[in-house]
């Protein structure tokens, strides 16, 4: 992958993601609208073990499958790279199957113990064909990434985007559905719709490719062999995931006790989960799109320099893409900070999610970084130190929840805190263990420029906010918020492209 193809695959894969973002970011305005505050935050505990279940059957396949194809692809040894996916995807169908079982049958204990609120046992249920579909998608993915079509996959997760959306939007309004169980439980049931769309979709394309790469003259290697060199890379990625997920769950899961414990009532509390991890964390990462899309497509390129010992070229886009990420971050910190008010009202029409956008805002500039030093460890195959560094930030975050939440003066501010300080420390930790083997030059200069033109947008923005006109609240905030990040980013790109000459 040269690197004109790293930054091409990049936006490919940023851009159709960026649709995809829209499609979600629509999602979340809708099932607002359609759930309320309280809706959202039962929909917001029930989605982490969803995730925790799907980490188990998928997690680190798509990493591994697209590293062991990119290599197989490589060599033009096709009768591998087919018969590499035909045994993960009969493996991960077995897996998958006894995973989701016992979730079906221990979803009224999990209803009871953990979440805590019997109106998810119907959600529980459904979601358990989603958790099939997912692990098989998985694999179909990372065979994609591995050839880098970038684009088959990218289609695909818009349209089942889309067809979650129509679903949800149907049900609700031909049923007239307004009670919290029903809607929630229907929110669930267009997510597998979508899940089984995107499967089918996905195996119909990977069988059209298919026929194109049918020649190989490689000697075809045993299928458990095949299959263990694709566990020994997922495996270590998945008990990470495990971890780290169901850390996360925990402390997702217990947000709401905490909150309780600090004197907030029930159905209180999840509403100030709903605006805050459901509304206002959907605004200030929806940038994150590009980021995740970058790291995305870095780690196979990682994999390529590394064999061909380009170490010089590494150091570069290690650099380029730590700054892009802190660009992105900064930049959207900027225009949440300026326009939280209008932020809320602009997507939700809500006008009590401005301090809760300015709390999710904070961490912006540093979560989207350590994303991104997450991405070049992954490629440069330090599995067991992501793992190290990603449960100890949960264990942190899951501690800090458990102490701030649980304040009556800081309540759901600590768990903005929380993220603010463990993605501090991942970041740290992560800096020094790619400083160990490579030498990353950042500009001092640089950086205190960058962020005095993060305070000359935020002052412009400000001013331009209180002396417009309020006629028309929409034209007004679009218009704030494209020129913040159009002049945030205008004006980086001109002093970066003038400190390289």
């Amino acid at each position: 992958m040269s690197k004109d193809n790293f930054y091409k695959n990049s936006i490919i894969l940023t851009f159709s993601n960026l649709i995809t973002g829209i499609l979600k970011f629509m999602f979340s305005i809708i099932l607002s609208c359609k759930l309320g505050a309280q809706g959202m935050g039962l929909y917001s505990l029930i989605m982490p073990v969803y995730d925790f279940f799907a980490v188990i059957v998928c997690g680190g396949m798509i990493t591994a499958v697209s590293k062991e194809c990119a290599s197989f692809y490589s060599k033009n040894d096709f009768a591998n790279l087919h018969k590499s996916i035909r045994i993960c995807l009969i493996f991960d169908l077995v897996w998958s199957v006894l995973i989701a079982l016992v979730l079906f049958l221990f979803s009224p204990l999990i209803c009871n113990t953990v979440i805590k609120d019997n109106r998810a046992l119907y959600s529980l249920w459904l979601i358990c064909p989603a958790i099939v579909f997912i692990a098989l998608s998985a694999i179909l993915k990372g065979y994609f990434y591995g050839i880098s079509k970038m684009t088959i996959p990218s289609v695909i997760d818009i349209c089942e985007k889309g067809i979650r959306m129509t679903v949800i939007v149907s049900i609700i309004t031909i049923l007239n559905l307004h009670e919290i169980t029903r809607t929630v439980t229907v929110t669930y049931l267009a997510l597998s719709a979508g899940e089984l769309v995107s499967f089918i979709l996905l195996f119909c394309f990977y069988k059209k490719n298919k026929f194109k790469y049918t020649i190989s003259y490689s000697k075809s290697e045993k299928g458990i062999k095949l299959l263990s060199g694709i566990l020994a890379i997922s495996l270590p990625l998945c008990i990470n995931g495990i971890l780290t997920t169901g850390l996360s769950t925990a402390s997702t899961l217990l947000l709401p006790q905490r909150l309780i414990a600090a004197g907030i009532p029930h159905g209180k509390a999840l509403a100030i989960i709903g605006k805050f991890s459901g509304m206002a964390m959907s605004i200030t990462f929806f940038p994150f799109i590009a980021i995740m899309s970058i790291s995305t497509v870095l780690i196979p390129n990682i994999s390529e320099n590394l064999s061909k010992g380009n170490y010089a070229l590494l150091e570069k886009r290690f650099v380029e893409v730590i700054k892009i990420a802190f660009i992105i971050g900064l930049s959207t910190l900027v225009i949440c900070m300026s326009l939280p008010n209008s932020l809320g009202e602009l997507f939700f029409k809500r006008n009590d999610l401005g301090e809760f956008i300015k709390l999710a805002a904070l961490s912006t500039p540093i979560s989207y970084v350590s994303a991104t030093t997450f991405g070049i460890l992954n490629g440069l195959g330090k599995q067991k130190v992501v793992l190290k560094n990603s449960v100890l930030s949960a264990l942190i975050e899951l501690f800090l929840i458990y102490v701030l939440c649980g304040m009556p003066s800081i309540n759901i501010y600590g768990f903005g805190i929380s993220i603010i300080i463990t993605s501090s420390t991942v970041l740290f930790l992560n800096m020094i263990e790619i400083k160990k083997d490579y030498s990353l030059d950042f500009s001092t200069v640089n950086l205190i420029i960058d962020i005095l033109l993060g305070i000359f947008v935020y002052l412009i923005l400000r001013i331009l906010n209180t002396i417009l006109p309020n006629q028309n609240s929409v034209i007004k905030s679009l218009s704030l918020l494209i020129i913040g990040f159009a002049t945030f980013i205008f004006a980086t790109a001109i002093f970066n492209e003038n400190d390289n000459k």
